[in-house]
């Protein structure tokens, strides 16, 4: 599933949300390799990028085209790339599968209805999902998995994240999986121990539970904290972007990862190499 461009094998790879600030960021990033190619950029219907060229914020020509047809821009793709919102990627999904191309999501906020549909379509379809794409969130995850295992006693676990103002779910899908990572390494299942907020008279803080914290303000790109708490120390484990590019970086080395590969759904720990951070 390549196409041969200047004499060198390269995956073809349609972007949705072009017109977004992820989408850019991916489109700057493809535009940027020698082994990818831009072969469609997707939108909304009715939106005032349609028909520009993918890459104009670029001051570029990229010959692309932003549009709004799914199937036909699919249908000069390998791959397709999607961080958009869940109601939109299941629905991209489906255009995927039926038309064979695969599929990295960085999409967060499914429900577990969503989360199934996708593990169907990944058996006819290879996907990578993961909710982050970053090669540091996800060094970070095999280190929070060490960490809780060593913590396990006399420690109070919290997550603490946060995120620019546009950002429509929380906590974000990266602290859910930090947390389901933690509770995974403890033998527990995060949906009996999260605790998603604290109100007036809460009582004592029982030890068993993990905690989260969501803030929401400006241009924050993303920053995620796992606080440790002990008697007479703290461990924190950090992880802050800066740029969106960590993301489409990660993004293309999942595309590439995809190469050859026919079904199955992987996380960003198989394209890099790295132990599950987490049972499947």
């Amino acid at each position: 599933m390549t196409t041969a461009v200047g004499g060198a094998a390269r995956r073809r790879v349609a972007i949705t949300g072009a017109s977004g600030r992820m989408g850019r960021m991916l489109i700057e990033a493809i535009l940027a390799t020698d082994d990818c190619v831009l072969a469609a950029a997707l939108d909304l219907p009715g939106n005032p990028a349609l028909g520009q060229d993918a890459a104009a914020f670029l001051g570029q020509t990229s010959g692309v085209a932003i549009s709004a047809d799914l199937h036909a821009a699919l249908s000069q793709a390998d791959v397709l790339i999607d961080f958009t919102r869940p109601e939109g990627t299941l629905a991209h999904l489906r255009a995927c599968r039926e038309l064979g191309v695969q599929l990295v999501i960085g999409t967060t906020g499914f429900d577990a209805a969503g989360k199934a549909e996708i593990a169907a379509a990944a058996e006819q379809v290879a996907i990578v999902m993961a909710p982050n794409m970053s090669v540091g969130v996800n060094v970070v995850l095999q280190l929070l998995s060490t960490a809780a295992k060593a913590l396990a006693e006399g420690y109070d676990i919290e997550i603490i994240e946060a995120h620019h103002r546009h950002k429509v779910d929380a906590p974000s899908g990266t602290a859910l999986k930090m947390g389901e990572v933690v509770a995974a390494a403890l033998g527990r299942d995060l949906k009996d121990c999260a605790v998603y907020g604290r109100d007036g008279v809460t009582g004592e803080r029982d030890p068993s539970t993990i905690g989260f914290a969501t803030v929401r303000g400006g241009d924050i790109v993303g920053d995620h904290t796992v606080l440790f708490a002990g008697t007479g120390e703290r461990i924190e484990i950090t992880h802050k972007s800066s740029s969106r590019a960590t993301y489409a970086q990660g993004s293309l080395r999942a595309v590439r990862f995809l190469a050859g590969r026919r079904t199955g759904l992987y996380g960003m720990d198989a394209v890099l190499g790295l132990p599950a951070a987490q049972p499947a």
